[in-house]
């Protein structure tokens, strides 16, 4: 069912218009990687005032509510551009491996984040200018080892060495969701 639907997209005028475009794409694609260094940065700044390693000054609920404001900008610029990068190539980028890896990095962070801020929210209490409990340290750094490696696994999204078109491993292509190719 979903294969038919990102087929389906595939074939949309916008899609094709996106992905022909001399411009449009790169654009696009630029923004993208641009608020990537707003979010990310941001959430850096937030989780390393969280391990105690910057900002060792100030209060976390002040660094939070100071960045949220600014992290939550990155993250709706990302979430559009990410979507029109996605129905620029919706085939290619549903069946990549890199793409359901960063797709699983991202949930994940989202779940670490909705935990963190379901336990603190803006007010961490006690441990405002002190240091954090052993949980909020953990959130922080699986934070920036989530955020890293969904980063990490983005970039390779647009490199072609696990497309469905070739010859993969049956774990690439059972991953990948791969109808074309047969082991």
């Amino acid at each position: 069912m979903i294969d038919a639907f990102v087929a389906w997209l595939a074939t949309t005028p916008g899609s094709i218009a996106l992905h022909e475009s001399l411009y449009m794409y790169a654009i696009v694609e630029t923004t993208h990687v641009v608020s990537i260094t707003l979010f990310v940065g941001t959430i850096a700044m937030i989780d390393l005032r969280v391990l105690g390693l910057a900002l060792g000054r100030v209060p976390v609920s002040q660094v939070l509510r100071r960045l949220l404001p600014w992290t939550v900008l990155g993250f709706v610029i990302l979430i559009v551009t990410g979507a029109l990068l996605f129905y620029a190539i919706p085939e290619r980028t549903f069946h990549s491996f890199w793409f359901r890896a960063k797709m699983l990095l991202l949930l994940l962070a989202g779940l670490n984040v909705w935990r963190f801020h379901r336990a603190y929210g803006l007010s961490p209490g006690a441990w405002d200018m002190g240091p954090a409990p052993a949980r909020a340290r953990f959130s922080a750094l699986a934070s920036l080892c989530l955020w890293i490696g969904v980063i990490f696994f983005g970039r390779f999204i647009a490199y072609n060495w696990f497309d469905c078109d070739k010859p993969q491993p049956a774990f690439i292509s059972a991953v990948s969701a791969c109808r074309s190719f047969t082991p």
